[in-house]
Order: C-alpha cells, then sequence, then structure tokens
C-alpha cells in the first residue's frame, strides 16, 4: 500500500498523489501541486506558470533520490520563497477580496 506523502505551506501544497474522482489518491508516480488553495494572492496565468516551471525545476533536481518527506518538504518550501519573490517583484498580488487577510509575506504595497 502506498503512502500519502505531504508538504504543506501557507500557499503551497504537494501531495504524492493523484486526483480520481474529486479524491486524493496516494501514488508513487506522481506529484500533485496545489498552489494558493485559500486564494490569497492573485495570479496572472504567465505568473502561475513560472511556479509550474520552477516545481518542475525543483522536482527534476531530485531524479534518481528516494522521495522522501524531507525532500517533499524542501521543495515546498521552496516554491513557498519562490511566490515571495513573486509577490515582491508585483508579478502577483494580494487578493484584497479574500475571506484571509494574512499578509504573512509582508504588508501589501499600495501606490
Amino acid at each position: 500500500m502506498t503512502m500519502l506523502l505531504k508538504s504543506t505551506t501557507r500557499h503551497i501544497r504537494i501531495y504524492t498523489a493523484e486526483i480520481k474522482n474529486n479524491e486524493l489518491v496516494p501514488s508513487e508516480q506522481v506529484l500533485t501541486l496545489d498552489v494558493d488553495p485559500d486564494n490569497e494572492l492573485n495570479w496572472g496565468e504567465d505568473a502561475l506558470q513560472m511556479v509550474y516551471q520552477k516545481f518542475d525545476e525543483l522536482v527534476e533536481s531530485y531524479d534518481g533520490e528516494d522521495l522522501t518527506e524531507y525532500h517533499l518538504r524542501r521543495i515546498g518550501s521552496d516554491l513557498e520563497h519562490y511566490v515571495r519573490s513573486l509577490l515582491q517583484n508585483g508579478r502577483v498580488s494580494y487578493n484584497l477580496n479574500s475571506r484571509v487577510h494574512n499578509y504573512s509575506m509582508g504588508l501589501p504595497q499600495v501606490s
């Protein structure tokens, strides 16, 4: 039986699972990435694709190694820092209409 591993940060969730019928099914072959599940940020398609590309690069950097909870958490943490850099560079912004207002990456910039 395959065990579900996960990494959860404020804006990044990674699971060793695939989605079938809206359920997470543990998998040794598939990683599922959930970006900003609480919709705290405003995303353009280009910024979202940048996160997916960074995710692919980070996963590739562990090629040949066992997928452990430690590695998954490192990838999640690195992606969370990457999201912070996108916010600081203005590629994404806080969603001020979000039900959650947690400015964990710094106060919103108002021009």
